[in-house]
C-alpha cells in the first residue's frame, strides 16, 4: 500500500465491494434456475469470481482502516452500500439478467476509472473476469429483448435508477467530482454515466425495446446519499445479510 485513501475513496470502494457481494448472492440464487445449463454454469462461475473480487477489495479496505470482521458481514443491513436494484430478489429470469447486467456494468465502470496505484494489476485482473460476465449478460439481455421486449423495458426501467445512483449524479463532472480532483479516479462520474447510457442504447438498437421510460437523470443530487450511493433508506433483505455473514453456519456449529 502507498498513500492512504481519503474518506471519499473508501466509501467509493466500499459501495463497489458491497454491490459485488450482494450480486454474488443473487447469482447463487439463479445458478440452478437459468433457462439453459450454460446459464447455470456461467452463474456459478460468476458467483465465485465476484466473491474473489470482494475478498481483494475488502483487503484493500482493511488496509485503509475498515474493520475486516465488519466488512465480512458483522453489520446491519442499513450499513451495506450495495446498488439499490439488488435489494430485492428478482422474480423472473428477465429481471435477474437485467439487474445483474446494469449493476455489474456500473460496478466495473467505477473500478475501471480508479487511477490509484493500489489498483495496479488488480483492476486488470478483475476486468478479465468482467469481460466474460458482461459478454454473457449482454447476450442474454439481447435475447430477452428480441423475445420479450416489454418485459425488458419494465425490468430495465426498474433497475437502471439503482445502477445510476451507484455511479452517482450527473452533476459530478470534472470540476465537481472530488475523486477526480484527488487523483483517485481518472474520469468524472458524468463521463462514466454517458458511457453507460450509450452502451445500452447501442445494445437495444434494432430491437423493440424502448428506453424512453428510463429515468436517465437519476439520482437527484440533493437526495443522493453519497456514502451508500443510493436514494432513500432502503436496504438489502436482512436474510441476505445473514446468509452473507454465515449466520446459519455459525448457529449450526454451536448446536
Amino acid at each position: 500500500m502507498t498513500d492512504d485513501w481519503n474518506d471519499d475513496a473508501i466509501e467509493y470502494v466500499q459501495a463497489i465491494a458491497d454491490t459485488k457481494l450482494v450480486l454474488s448472492h443473487r447469482y447463487s440464487e439463479w445458478m440452478l434456475s437459468g433457462p439453459a445449463l450454460e446459464d447455470d454454469i456461467a452463474g456459478a462461475s460468476a458467483a465465485q469470481d465476484e466473491i474473489g473480487h470482494v475478498r481483494q477489495l475488502f483487503e484493500k479496505l482493511s488496509d485503509n482502516g475498515r474493520d475486516l470482521e465488519w466488512l465480512q458481514g458483522d453489520r446491519d443491513p442499513e450499513e451495506f452500500s450495495n446498488a439499490a436494484c439488488l435489494d430485492d430478489a428478482p422474480d423472473t429470469w428477465t429481471e435477474f439478467v437485467t439487474a445483474a447486467d446494469v449493476t455489474e456494468r456500473a460496478a466495473w465502470y467505477l473500478i475501471d476509472s480508479i487511477a490509484h496505484e493500489d489498483f495496479d494489476g488488480l483492476g486488470q485482473r478483475i476486468g478479465q473476469d468482467e469481460y466474460f460476465h458482461l459478454e454473457h449478460l449482454d447476450a442474454r439481455l439481447s435475447q430477452q429483448a428480441e423475445e420479450n421486449p416489454a418485459a425488458v423495458e419494465a425490468a430495465f426501467a426498474e433497475a437502471a435508477p439503482g445502477a445510476l445512483a451507484l455511479l452517482g449524479p450527473e452533476t459530478l463532472d470534472a470540476d465537481a467530482d472530488t475523486l477526480v480532483q484527488s487523483g483517485f479516479t481518472d474520469r468524472p462520474v458524468a463521463d462514466i454515466r454517458e458511457g453507460f447510457k450509450q452502451h445500452y442504447e447501442s445494445l437495444f438498437e434494432g430491437t423493440d425495446v424502448d428506453l424512453s421510460a428510463v429515468d436517465w437523470d437519476a439520482p437527484d443530487e440533493a437526495s443522493w446519499n453519497e456514502t451508500r450511493r443510493r436514494i432513500g433508506n432502503g436496504h438489502v433483505d436482512p436474510a441476505v445479510v445473514d446468509a452473507l455473514g454465515g449466520v446459519k453456519n455459525a448457529e449450526y456449529a454451536r448446536a
